[in-house]
């Protein structure tokens, strides 16, 4: 059981690539920062995610369900059958590159996070770093929202803010910018996960007690 006795929120991590932002919620999961989640299974899409493999050696539960060459609804209908065979509550998207179908959203209706390289709604979509340092942007940033039928479009759940540096080029600003990812993603899970937060319209704020 997680503090006040409520049982840790059990997530599922879907993932394309190397995963960085997976690792640093499951060391946030185990160093003790956010106490009130599990990770149930980490699912990819793509057969040498390295993710997956990162996985699978610290000992969690791992899918695979690839989607080259697959029907994107019958593929999501794979992808919802193993989350719900883990009782995931709150699904997670951690480098997952792949536009999710309207049935799979439906089926997790404001329980699905991503994290974009982007004060939103500003430079939706990709190279979001780069669109921001070319745009010339003096605040860069991150942004962990819950997902919509709409591209980078759902309600935020929490921003974080770096100042855009004379030296930057893009490169260095987007590993800036992912060091900030790292962060906030552990701490937005760690909001939904309180059940002290609530959707009011497009706001995402404390519940008044």
């Amino acid at each position: 059981m997680s503090e006040g006795g409520r049982s840790p929120l059990r997530l599922g991590i879907l993932l394309s690539g190397r995963g960085s932002n997976f690792l640093a919620i499951a060391r946030s999961i185990r160093e003790g920062r956010l106490a009130g989640a599990e990770i149930a299974v980490v699912i990819s899409n793509v057969a040498d995610a390295p993710g997956l493999t990162a996985a699978g050696s610290l000992g969690l539960t791992t899918a695979l369900h690839v989607s080259k060459g697959r029907n994107r609804a019958e593929h999501d209908a794979d992808m919802l059958a193993t989350l719900c065979q883990h009782e995931v509550e709150l699904v997670c998207l951690a480098g997952y590159m792949r536009l999710l179908s309207p049935e799979f959203i439906a089926a997790f209706p404001d329980r699905i996070l991503n994290i974009h390289p982007s004060l939103l709604p500003a430079f939706p979509g990709l190279e979001a770093q780069q669109q921001a340092f070319d745009y010339g942007v003096k605040f860069a940033g991150c942004t962990v929202h819950f997902v919509d039928e709409h591209l980078d479009h759902g309600v935020i759940v929490l921003q974080r803010v770096i100042p855009v540096l004379d030296s930057d080029d893009g490169h260095t600003l987007a590993d800036r910018i992912l060091a900030e990812e790292h962060i906030a993603y552990a701490e937005a899970i760690g909001r939904v996960a309180s059940g002290e937060w609530e959707i009011q319209g497009r706001r995402y704020v404390r519940r008044l007690h």
